[in-house]
């Protein structure tokens, strides 16, 4: 049975992917129509971190309660989390590319990103490296309450103490100082809803066919 929430999610997704091709934007200068990446770029990296918050309460909630099924659904969000963040980094470089000229620059926000990602690559080599399950899952859930304030910090603290390219960065301005105006939010707020709605069905169905295939097992 489809729920509503995944029917809202389908919906803000096609409108996001149909109207942000289509719908007329303001003529921004050097931005001009890489704007319209603003609503496949950004609704990853808000449907990231909420992705990684859940995995992150499942890892607290392992840790307080022993569960394997806490663990694999920790482990299953998180995979679904870093999978958005990839996407946000190659759909952030394909913006840079047009506007500043080169996929990637010597930018704090970039690299800190590139850093995020690597330490959850980190996360999904150290769950690969151990085969006893329940050490497997306490030192997951011990290195992902680690991981993702960091990770935080990495992106939205660091950025900002320093000079950057990157809106909203190191006294840069961000999207609400320049004409962000009712055409794009008519599109950008679905985006970052059915983006996000989209990233929680996937991780569902991953938790389901793991649990499935934990049934079969046993």
């Amino acid at each position: 049975m489809i729920s509503w929430w995944k029917i809202v999610g389908v919906i803000c997704v096609f409108y996001a992917l149909i109207g942000g091709l289509l719908m007329p934007i303001p003529d921004l200068p050097i931005l001009e129509q890489s704007i319209r990446n603003l609503f496949y770029h950004v609704p990853m990296w808000f449907g990231m971190i909420l992705l990684l918050s859940a995995s992150l309460y499942h890892a607290v909630r392992y840790l307080s309660k022993p569960n394997l099924n806490s663990d694999m659904r920790s482990a299953q969000y998180a995979y679904i989390g870093i999978l958005y963040g990839v996407i946000g980094l190659i759909t952030g470089m394909v913006w840079a590319n047009y506007t500043w000229g080169t996929p990637w620059t010597n930018d704090p926000k970039l690299n800190s990103a590139a850093i995020g990602m690597l330490m959850y690559l980190a996360y999904m080599v150290l769950r690969g490296s151990i085969e006893d399950e329940e050490k497997r899952a306490r030192v997951s859930a011990v290195y992902n309450i680690f991981c993702f304030p960091v990770y935080l910090v990495l992106i939205f603290i660091l950025p900002r103490l320093t000079d950057s390219l990157h809106p909203g960065n190191g006294g840069n301005p961000g999207f609400n100082s320049y004409d962000l105006d009712s055409r794009l939010r008519m599109v950008f707020y679905p985006a970052v809803l059915g983006w996000t709605l989209l990233g929680f069905w996937i991780a569902q169905l991953s938790i389901r066919y793991k649990t499935l295939e934990q049934r079969q097992h046993d």
